[in-house]
């Protein structure tokens, strides 16, 4: 049940639906996921073999369940960064969270593996992704995709940000990330949603790799 938003009445987000717009997105989508899967291919096979000499027990490959366009959920890929039963000892760490809002988060969170700390910082591990856009669950922008379990907090404002199809990356993404609060995070969201065009899409990409590259607010 989505939560009405505390402050009562707002100005609801409507996102921009031009066909042309839609066609041309989804297009870039599948052109870039494919080039970037055959050009990063090499960086695939040696994070698989560190993540598996780290730590043999656990999958090379991480699937989570997210919410992405309209509430429905999917299952969103990750090189696993962090220990094989990290989600065990999440309920042992709740209350060390750093992330305000329905959003959990720790600099250092001690189930986050060696490997797992370097990927992070480099966002190599969101690379899998690139399979979810070409199944057209994500896009390459748009609004980061959230737990169910943080959706469940929602109130109906912070819903809007699911208007579109979930991305790889967004404002949020070459903003400061993890400095971010939840409250700005959600209308950076909703500024994207307001905004919208292959313009705009074109230069959060760009953003986004000297963004991922050179920060220290990713963990």
């Amino acid at each position: 049940m989505v939560r009405e938003y505390q402050d009562g009445a707002y100005t609801q987000v409507i996102p921009k639906e031009n066909r042309r717009y839609i066609i041309m997105k989804r297009s870039l989508d599948i052109v870039c996921a494919c080039l970037g899967l055959i050009i990063l291919g090499i960086i695939f096979l040696f994070v698989a073999i560190f993540i598996k000499f780290e730590d043999r027990k656990g999958p090379i490959f991480f699937k989570q369940t997210r919410v992405g366009l309209g509430g429905k959920t999917f299952n969103m890929y990750k090189f696993r960064s962090m220990v094989s039963n990290a989600e065990e000892l999440k309920e042992m760490l709740k209350e060390k969270n750093e992330a305000t809002g329905p959003v959990f988060k720790m600099k250092n969170d001690p189930r986050i593996t060696k490997i797992g700390r370097f990927i992070r910082k480099t966002s190599i591990d969101e690379l899998p992704q690139l399979f979810n856009v070409l199944k057209g669950e994500m896009s390459l922008v748009g609004p980061r995709p959230p737990l169910p379990s943080e959706v469940e907090l929602y109130s109906s404002y912070e819903y809007q940000r699911l208007q579109v199809v979930p991305g790889l990356t967004c404002y949020w993404q070459v903003s400061g990330r993890s400095k971010i609060g939840f409250e700005e995070w959600v209308e950076l969201d909703l500024k994207y949603i307001r905004e919208r065009s292959m313009i705009v899409d074109i230069k959060l990409i760009l953003k986004t790799v000297p963004a991922l590259l050179g920060t220290k607010d990713a963990y």
